[in-house]
């Protein structure tokens, strides 16, 4: 009975991400299709089952002919359903979007993985202000952002009604970019990095990839132990940042894809360590190499200092690298 349990409650959040994935009511037919692409084979019987058992617990609504919309309460549940199963959930997001990232550096072409943040609309241009030092600072990935309005897209986030989506590029895609090379890259974990002088320092705070269900960075804004702003400003606060390990012997083929990056207009890697060396204190394995990277939520932290609050989805998805544009241009 648990067991049956257990697996209802899977279909049922299965069918709420797709629908939290459509600017539009979906029916039946569309639903069970759009979970085969999540591995998930439903017949078109057994999703309207499960909908108008939704519709009883108020997590979708019917909108238009046999169609559903997910409700708020439909969204909430989606967050919070079956948190021990999501357990290296994060980490497992990381390699699908390393996976996904067909971004070439030299060709400045390509799918690269975004985190997606929503602000209120009558707030974001103060959010963008609260954010320029930040970026100027070198504090975010790249100066690289994209935008959308309510009802459109960014990656796999629909921006609801009043919000304006805000994207910032994911560290993930160094991962991305060195797996196209050939480097396989562990993504150990999240954490908050102490700047010394405009240096890094050590990591004060740490959240391992493989043991949590939620993405480190939303955990520390929204714990509000970043100052990122001080940070840019003095060159010395507490930002958020990443800690990766790679083979010692790749060493020099990272170097170059680190360089092609910044010539694209990507950074993202503070330090690069030496072969079985700690780095900002932190141990790396027998003929491993540390890797530091900026978190590239470190802007909307700056603009949460700031009292400009967002709600954040790290590792959302991708987007074209075409859809990009300066911050300073918005």
């Amino acid at each position: 009975m648990v067991q049956a349990d257990r697996d209802t409650e899977r279909k049922v959040i299965s069918i709420l991400k797709v629908l939290s994935e459509s600017s539009e009511p979906l029916g039946s037919t569309t639903i069970a299709r759009e979970l085969e692409t999540h591995g998930v084979y439903l017949s078109e019987r057994t999703v309207r089952y499960h909908l108008r058992m939704m519709d009883e617990r108020g997590f979708t609504r019917p909108a238009g002919r046999d169609g559903r919309g997910i409700t708020q309460a439909g969204l909430e549940e989606l967050k919070s359903a079956l948190a021990s199963e999501q357990i290296g959930f994060v980490i497992e997001r990381i390699n699908l979007l390393a996976y996904q990232t067909t971004f070439d550096p030299r060709t400045r072409t390509g799918q690269v993985p975004i985190n997606t943040s929503l602000f209120p609309a009558d707030r974001f241009r103060d959010a963008l202000d609260a954010m320029k030092e930040a970026f100027a600072g070198g504090f975010a990935v790249t100066d690289l952002v994209a935008t959308a309005q309510s009802g459109e897209k960014l990656g796999e986030v629909v921006i609801p009604e009043g919000r304006v989506g805000f994207a910032t590029v994911c560290s993930a895609v160094v991962n991305g970019v060195l797996l196209k090379a050939g480097v396989p890259t562990d993504s150990r974990f999240g954490g908050i990095l102490e700047m010394r002088n405009g240096e890094p320092r050590r990591f004060v705070a740490i959240i391992s990839y493989a043991g949590t269900s939620l993405d480190p960075s939303e955990a520390y804004i929204r714990a509000r132990m970043t100052s990122v702003r001080r940070a840019a400003a003095t060159g010395a606060g507490r930002i958020l940042a990443n800690f990766r390990e790679i083979p010692a012997p790749a060493r020099p083929m990272v170097e170059a894809v680190v360089a092609d990056l910044k010539r694209s207009g990507i950074g993202g890697v503070l330090l690069l360590g030496e072969a079985s060396e700690p780095l900002c204190q932190i141990p790396v394995g027998l003929n491993k190499i540390g890797m530091v990277l900026v978190g590239g939520l470190n802007p909307v932290a700056a603009a949460e200092e700031a009292g400009l609050e967002a709600e954040n989805i790290s590792e959302s998805g991708t987007v074209d690298f075409r859809q990009l544009v300066s911050y300073r241009e918005l």
